[in-house]
């Protein structure tokens, strides 16, 4: 199941576990990265909290966590080679992995239907 935020991040849920990363349209908008810094594993956020930083040829960008938990994992082969969040931001490009800590949460998300939908509407 996938999720949106208003800040253009996607969460699949797996279970416990939220696998979260950057939409196309904000890789899109950033262009081609450079620069990824990623979250400690263990450390834990509140939904909203400044989580990653993302650095482009264009601009830098804060990347929030989309909903409360604990990293559980990160995705190390994107701070080596920052360009697979572009080439692959819905798979290889993922950020982090959360441990959910308020299911509840994701149900204010969007799903892809009203993602698109917001999207079309700011075109």
């Amino acid at each position: 199941m996938l999720r949106f935020t208003d800040d253009h991040e996607w969460l699949r849920i797996d279970g416990d576990i939220a696998v979260v990363g950057i939409t196309e349209h904000a890789q899109e908008q950033l262009g081609d990265l450079v620069f990824v810094e990623l979250p400690v594993s263990g450390k834990s956020f509140e939904k909203g909290a400044l989580a990653a930083v993302v650095e482009s040829c264009k601009a830098a960008s804060d990347i929030y966590a989309p909903i409360s938990g604990q990293i559980v994992e990160t995705n190390e082969s994107i701070v080596a080679d920052p360009t697979i969040v572009n080439s692959d931001p819905l798979g290889n490009g993922w950020f982090f992995k959360l441990k959910i800590a308020d299911p509840t949460e994701i149900q204010s998300l969007m799903d892809e239907k009203s993602y698109k939908a917001r999207l079309a509407s700011e075109a």
